[in-house]
């Protein structure tokens, strides 16, 4: 679905300044911790690892890398009907998030997470035609093992919903054996490659500006096995980033650039998505203030800096601060979901079900958001002006040849099926 530029909390004058700012921290600060094959790659096309032992980027490293980047790509759906194009202005919603709780159906009361309650989400989105793609929004919190956790976490997603499923790994060697599955699934590894239906959420740094050991091994087990990957740089302003807006912004481009370059000093053109997910604390508390005025206007930020780069770009929205999908979960989440949708982001992960600040979820919720996805997705559409649409011809036939009315219209009866949620 194409969208119009219609929220830019950046001004243009804006975007190159903060690009600016991106190489700057790339080039001077960089990131620490880099696992060596890391280094190894990196050193090879002209990185330097300072005296402290950072890695730092050069200007041309990261031009050259956003020049080879992969664009306009597919994630694709177990079924073809569910393929996403990823493509300048589309956009679309899904799930995600790692809640430890959930709001039982029956009780309405908050009680742990299991893997039953992630296949009953997965079957109940696979159903909700505003939701276009499902990461997993849980952490099953009846499975102890992490390598059962996630290999089962991916199963019961694939199991529950044929749309493009997006999961997570610890470890290198869990990613290796849910692809053995996914293989096998597919039909073959030359099929799995062909159209890989899962993607890997990857978080590769650990704000601010330090690589995650493991994850960087996931990383590279993710393109090694033909994986597409969600670069995800979550800084928490005031905390983990800047407490100034434009400030976590910088911060969080230049991680996930450097991830990029990463991605691509591997595989060039690799499919991996633009992530950079600043979170709001309220520095009162030290509380998550996912559903902020101000967590709107720093994810619709990154959106813009995505369509700015021309990257396959995914930022979140929709995670209220309710415990419950009440009039609070509403407006929180109509207005970060609105905004993050007319930024030019392509992928707008935690956009339904989510509450307590994604500490839970709520089977209730996702049929709710999916009815107010369904709406912000009307207004993403815009209105066409054309000499059809202005309808004067239309006009003529009701007022001066018809019944004064436009219910019986062939344009009516053409256009409540296109034009209206």
């Amino acid at each position: 679905m194409c969208i119009r530029d219609s929220y830019k909390p950046l001004n243009e004058s804006d975007l190159p300044r903060i690009h600016e700012a991106v190489l700057q921290v790339l080039e001077t600060i960089g990131l620490g911790q880099a696992i060596p094959s890391c280094i190894e790659a990196c050193i090879a096309v002209g990185c330097i690892v300072a005296e402290n032992g950072r890695l730092l980027f050069p200007r041309q490293v990261v031009e050259d890398s956003l020049k080879k980047a992969g664009r306009n790509i597919t994630l694709y759906g177990a079924i073809p009907k569910h393929d996403i194009q990823l493509s300048g202005k589309r956009v679309y919603f899904g799930t995600a998030g790692a809640a430890v709780h959930i709001v039982d159906p029956i009780s309405r009361e908050y009680r742990e997470s299991t893997v039953a309650d992630l296949y009953d989400i997965a079957r109940l989105c696979d159903t909700l035609e505003h939701i276009h793609f499902f990461q997993r929004p849980l952490v099953p919190r009846d499975i102890e093992d992490p390598r059962e956790m996630d290999f089962n976490t991916c199963y019961a997603s694939i199991k529950g919903t044929t749309k493009h499923v997006g999961t997570s790994f610890v470890e290198p060697d869990h990613l290796e054996q849910a692809v053995d599955m996914l293989e096998r699934v597919a039909g073959s590894e030359k099929a799995w490659r062909e159209r890989p239906f899962v993607s890997c959420s990857c978080c590769f740094v650990v704000p601010p500006l330090t690589f995650a050991v493991d994850a960087c091994r996931v990383l590279e087990a993710s393109v090694r096995r033909g994986m597409p990957i969600l670069l995800l740089a979550a800084g928490q302003a005031g905390a983990t980033s800047p407490a100034s807006l434009a400030g976590a912004v910088v911060q969080e481009v230049a991680e996930v650039l450097a991830g990029l370059a990463y991605v691509n000093l591997l595989k060039p053109g690799h499919p991996a998505i633009f992530g950079p997910w600043p979170f709001v604390s309220d520095l009162r508390t030290g509380a998550m203030s996912g559903g902020s005025g101000e967590q709107a206007v720093l994810m619709a930020a990154c959106g813009q800096m995505g369509r700015f780069y021309d990257l396959p770009t995914g930022i979140a929205a929709g995670m209220a601060d309710s415990k419950l999908p009440d009039i609070q979960s509403g407006y929180e989440k109509s207005y970060t979901n609105t905004l993050a949708a007319h930024s030019g982001a392509n992928l707008v992960y935690e956009s339904a079900g989510m509450q307590a600040s994604l500490l839970g979820c709520c089977l209730e919720s996702y049929i709710l958001d999916n009815d107010m996805l369904g709406a912000i997705n009307r207004t993403v559409r815009g209105m066409d002006v054309t000499e059809e649409n202005l309808s004067l011809s239309v006009m003529r036939d009701v007022c001066l040849d018809g019944p004064g009315h436009f219910l019986g219209h062939d344009q009516t009866r053409e256009l409540m099926q296109r034009d209206y949620v």
